[in-house]
């Protein structure tokens, strides 16, 4: 999917999309460095990546606080805050990883792209309680994990988006004999076997 398409998909502004190709650059000139993402899905980055986290973002209302676990690369955490700089100014969000060097290449896209956002590089367990309005984590770990970082860091009220693969019903299964949460399944738009878990009311059982 072109930029354009993906502005009409998604319904993100031109400028938004001049953005989004900025940051498209900046992970490739980094790429061979530090392997944000794999090289086969380095010419595909558009698709692969930027849509993929698109669906996300567009998953819930942009919040004042958005977390994004285990970060990366900035999928989706950084198309949050790229498309957030337009739509809602107040929103901030909050990257964590714990890869130095990843770190360093987030700090410089929110840098050049004049970003709402910040970057903790500690592991996930070891950092103060967040109070998320939106906590996502693309890739990161299972399901019943990512519990226990959303009882860590999610807020009162607050919405979890997690994109998971074909496999996704066996990990909500499992993660029901230790959890209780309502979950929305929303069909992923680059990949129909794969979803993102919208979850509300993470408790332990």
């Amino acid at each position: 999917m072109s930029g354009l398409a993906a502005a009409e998909k998604w319904n993100v502004s031109r400028e938004t999309i001049d953005l989004l190709k900025e940051y498209e650059a900046l992970v490739k000139k980094w790429n061979p460095r530090i392997n944000l993402v794999s090289k086969s899905n380095l010419e595909n980055l558009w698709d692969r990546h930027i849509v993929d986290s698109l669906q996300v973002v567009r998953s819930a209302e942009l919040p004042d606080r958005w977390v994004d676990l285990g970060s990366g690369g900035g999928f989706p955490g950084l198309v949050a805050a790229i498309v957030a700089k337009e739509e809602n100014p107040d929103c901030h969000v909050t990257l964590v990883e714990s890869d130095q060097r990843k770190g360093a290449f987030l700090r410089t896209v929110i840098r050049e792209c004049g970003l709402s956002a910040s970057v903790i590089s500690q592991r996930i367990e070891k950092v103060d309680p967040l109070s998320a309005q939106v906590l996502s984590a693309r890739a990161l770990a299972d399901l019943s994990l990512l519990f226990e970082f959303a009882e860590q860091h999610l807020g009162a009220g607050g919405i979890c988006l997690f994109p998971k693969g074909a496999t996704w019903k066996k990990e909500v299964e499992s993660a029901r004999e230790k959890w209780s949460f309502d979950v929305d399944p929303i069909t992923s738009f680059t990949n129909p076997e794969a979803v993102i878990l919208k979850v509300r009311g993470v408790a332990r059982v």
